[in-house]
């Protein structure tokens, strides 16, 4: 029995504070099963599964809630596991193509799970164009994040299509369900040190306020977004439970092009491309702000070796979207991002972990509606407009049961308030990146992540000229 930490359960508070924010992530991955020996079957995936199983811990974890919400819930190792409820057999209609599997995708990504079980879902999915085989892994975002989300999937992975068999010694054993009375107790012995954790997270919070009035006194300091510092926008609205989804890819080669010639990172050019995108998207419908819309960056702190729970950040990144000049665009992004990394340097990591350790249940799920109804009824400015997060992909060929992996989205969860999210991975030569919205807020999803590769054309233009 392991307790989660109160940044890993602020994902299920979420959930109770709106039952429409489900806060699964997802990767949505293409093979080409001509590359298995003796030919594709799901029986041949499903055997994959059930052999890496030990080198997934969380797929064998399941939730156990705290009576009377005293404290954060607890994993167990599921007495009741089944894998054949986890892996689940689909077929997309003809013709099978991107538009299909992102119809199916956003189904998948519009439903819950349940927290009866361990947090997670894949469906292989038969019948693509060109005979391909896709496969949808959902996963809850209190078990794992981006980065620690790639890891586990890399586990079903392998780098040759025949590999050599692996020896996976399985010392997995199932515990039962604790009792109420035994929760109550754990519980209650680690409430006995919250005073300490309170102290300890008053004092970080105080040296950051201190650290960051003394930063930006500094008369070189770029204007950075405080908290509550974008601009309202069509994207911060009440959202529903349903979802849609859209791929696309861009050239990893076309990116590097930009950077080198006009400055700045790679995660610098994938902000400016998403900006670009944003703006022509929202000018086209007469909804741009004349404030710079704000993204809500995810930035992995992860230092050890563990592939458990979330060890993240965030940085509120400033999107430039008032400057109509792609140039200018990417110079000032690079400056705020610049100045964002120095900053938490200098000042330290934020302290929303250890808040989110000490913080009640009931006051975390109180404090995540409360936040979002304020926004949504513009009472408050949103804390960001959308979520845009960039993951380090595989640069190797992989292969899943013997089948060539060809395509890989990644897709994030949407919170109440903040209905786009836009998350990008790298494999070989290209950034694939999925586009996840609430169906309502933006029905023409398509549109903007058409937008991205125009977005990137028009840097790439002037990068070469």
């Amino acid at each position: 029995m392991n307790r989660l930490s109160g940044l890993d359960a602020s994902f299920l508070y979420m959930e109770k504070a709106n039952a429409n924010s489900h806060m699964h992530v997802a990767f949505t991955i293409i093979t080409d099963p001509s590359t298995v020996e003796g030919g594709y079957s799901f029986d041949k995936v499903l055997d994959l599964v059930r052999e890496r199983l030990p080198l997934v811990p969380p797929f064998r974890r399941r939730l156990v809630d705290v009576p009377f919400g005293l404290h954060h819930p607890v994993w167990i190792e599921d007495p009741d596991f089944d894998l054949e409820y986890h892996v689940r057999r689909a077929a997309l209609p003809a013709p099978g193509g991107k538009a299909e599997l992102a119809e199916f995708a956003a189904d998948v990504m519009s439903r819950p799970l349940d927290h009866d079980r361990p947090l997670w879902e894949m469906y292989i999915v038969e019948g693509l164009e060109d005979g391909q085989v896709a496969s949808v892994v959902k996963t809850h975002h209190a078990a794992i994040d981006g980065v620690a989300g790639t890891e586990l999937a890399a586990m079903l992975l392998d780098i040759e299509p025949t590999p050599a068999p692996r020896d996976i010694e399985d010392l997995w054993q199932s515990e039962p369900v604790p009792s109420d009375a035994s929760l109550v107790a754990n519980a209650m012995a680690d409430l006995a040190v919250q005073p300490v954790r309170v102290a300890r997270a008053a004092r970080r919070l105080a040296e950051r306020t201190i650290g960051m009035q003394r930063w930006n006194r500094r008369p070189e300091s770029t204007s950075l977004p405080g908290t509550f510092a974008a601009p309202p926008s069509i994207l911060n609205v009440a959202i529903t439970g349903h979802r849609r989804v859209a791929f696309t890819e861009l050239a990893l080669a076309d990116i590097k092009t930009v950077k080198s010639a006009l400055g700045g990172t790679v995660n610098d050019v994938v902000l400016a491309v998403c900006a670009g995108a944003l703006r022509g998207y929202l000018e086209k419908r007469g909804e741009l702000p004349d404030e710079p819309l704000v993204a809500m960056v995810p930035v992995s702190v992860r230092t050890d070796e563990t592939l458990e729970g979330n060890q993240v950040t965030a940085m509120m990144a400033p999107l430039a979207t008032d400057i109509a000049d792609p140039t200018d665009r990417l110079h000032a992004i690079t400056a705020a991002t610049r100045d964002l990394k120095e900053r938490e340097k200098a000042v330290g990591a934020t302290s929303m972990t250890e808040w989110a350790d000490v913080m009640s249940p009931s006051l975390a799920a109180l404090a995540g509606r409360l936040t979002s109804r304020l926004t949504i009824a513009e009472i408050i400015r949103p804390q960001f407009n959308v979520t845009i997060s960039n993951v380090p992909g595989p640069p190797i060929p992989l292969y899943c049961a013997g089948a060539k992996l060809t395509a890989l989205y990644p897709l994030g969860p949407i919170p109440d308030g903040a209905a786009l999210n836009i998350t990008v991975i790298s494999y070989l030569e290209h950034l694939f990146v999925g586009v996840v919205a609430d169906r309502d807020a933006l029905p023409d999803v398509d549109d903007l992540a058409a937008a991205l590769n125009d977005a990137l054309a028009e840097l790439l233009a002037v990068s070469t000229t």
